[in-house]
């Protein structure tokens, strides 16, 4: 699974997911991408399942990239403990998404291959998302 090194802060703040992507919006390595058009915040498990069902329907033929990296802690508490004192231990690791934010891409394959890789992809996510083809 993806998760970052080392971190500034162990336990970071919520924040929040308004607006739309100002960075990782356009496509920078080559033919086809699938671009988020909903906002919400993507695991670690869920990157790495939507990975593995695109590399499995292009087999060897293509090279995929990942355009987001899951950075942000996400903390809760055990079960049967009392609310307020303090804040739970890092349980995973998301990556916030805004929308037009380019999540992976694809190339050295058809159009038809990179369009059903994306669509079986995108049923691992909680983001609706757009296919686009250059």
């Amino acid at each position: 699974m993806l998760q970052p090194k080392r971190t500034k802060y162990r336990k970071p703040q919520r924040g929040r997911l308004k607006g739309v992507a100002t960075r990782g919006h356009t496509i920078a390595f080559w033919d086809y991408a699938m671009k988020a058009t909903t906002r919400w915040f993507i695991t670690s498990r869920q990157i790495e399942s939507a990975r593995r069902a695109m590399v499995r329907y292009i087999k060897r033929w293509g090279k995929v990239w990942i355009r987001i990296f899951p950075d942000k802690a996400f903390t809760t508490k055990p079960l049967e403990v009392p609310m307020g004192w303090w804040k739970g231990s890092v349980e995973m690791y998301r990556a916030p998404v805004k929308p037009g934010r380019i999540l992976f891409e694809i190339t050295w394959v058809s159009p038809e291959v990179a369009r059903e890789a994306f669509s079986l992809a995108s049923y691992k996510l909680p983001v609706k998302t757009k296919i686009i083809i250059d």
